[in-house]
């Protein structure tokens, strides 16, 4: 019994690999066939994909350090090419909290579908941060969010009810993603990821309806600020969910500095409200310091960051 045991160990060790060989291959057969990509982008080892985790902890983490402890837009925009150079483009959007939303969502249902512990990770941390820090994942980090970002020109403030009304469309969309993620077997669809209107951007292929798609996304950006993250990002509407708990954030108050309405008119996504942050909605990218007459004199004086508190609302 012991030697049957031992021979099924060693036999679960031994690597097999399908040798390329036995397939039929380009040359056989001819008429200048090409063998299409089976995945794209191809698996990692896994210490690398432990190394993206670490560095989307990292990042995250220095994102809180810039817009809380420096409040530096220029830090801010700085990491945003950096989060979207690697991110977006060189990973291919594949370290990606959104999608993530699918896959622990039929973990949690269903005992016989397992997920990689980094696809767990890469879906707490942004979660966990919130919880303390608020929505730095998205201020510094998220390559969805720096590509908007990073297109802002001349945005208009969105009337406040219409705004709120379009954002309850992210509520919408994650309940859909939530429910067709929960269907059985085929008929289970990965809404998040099929729709991704950048991923095409990213991984430089795609349906032309998509780039489309995600074109429209860019030119609207120009004018109102990151309309799919204000919108429709499903993960966004969780994050704000976190923030509404986090004790420490982006935060302005009138008191303690000049009451001028700077900082609103210089937030593109109407996250300040009667000279207040509203927290839930602030998407860390700090212009509203950027815009502070006081806050860079002090800068510039030396004397220090401002200890401002905020909305928790």
């Amino acid at each position: 019994m012991t030697l049957a045991l031992v021979v099924v160990l060693l036999a679960q060790a031994i690597p097999y690999q399908r040798p390329v060989e036995t397939a039929p291959q380009e040359k056989t057969i001819g008429g200048g066939y090409k063998t299409p990509p089976v995945q794209k982008p191809l698996p990692r080892d896994y210490w690398l994909q432990m190394a993206d985790v670490a560095l989307l902890g990292a990042a995250t983490g220095l994102s809180v350090w810039l817009a809380i402890k420096r409040r530096s837009r220029k830090g801010l925009a700085w990491l945003s090419i950096g989060s979207l150079a690697y991110f977006g483009f060189y990973r291919e959007g594949c370290i990606c909290p959104i999608g993530s939303i699918q896959n622990v969502t039929v973990a949690l249902t269903n005992p016989a579908y397992s997920i990689p512990i980094v696809v767990t990770a890469v879906f707490f941390i942004p979660l966990v941060v919130a919880l303390f820090f608020g929505r730095a994942f998205c201020g510094g980090v998220c390559p969805i969010g720096a590509i908007q970002d990073l297109v802002v020109l001349k945005p208009i403030q969105t009337p406040r009810r219409l705004d709120r009304i379009l954002g309850l469309l992210k509520y919408v969309y994650l309940g859909l993603a939530i429910f067709f993620a929960l269907k059985p077997g085929m008929a289970r669809d990965f809404l998040i990821c099929r729709f991704d209107p950048f991923v095409g951007f990213f991984r430089r292929t795609g349906a032309p309806h998509m780039f489309m798609l995600g074109g429209a996304f860019l030119i609207t950006g120009m004018f109102v600020g990151r309309p799919y993250c204000r919108y429709l990002c499903p993960y966004g509407a969780l994050l704000g969910w976190c923030t509404r708990l986090a004790r420490r954030g982006v935060t302005v108050t009138p008191d303690k500095e000049l009451d001028c309405g700077l900082c609103a008119r210089a937030c593109p996504y109407g996250a300040i409200e009667k000279m207040r942050a509203v927290r839930k909605d602030c998407l860390y990218c700090a212009r509203c310091y950027g815009s502070c007459p006081v806050y860079r004199r002090r800068s510039v004086s030396g004397a220090g960051s401002l200890d401002v508190q905020g909305s928790d609302s």
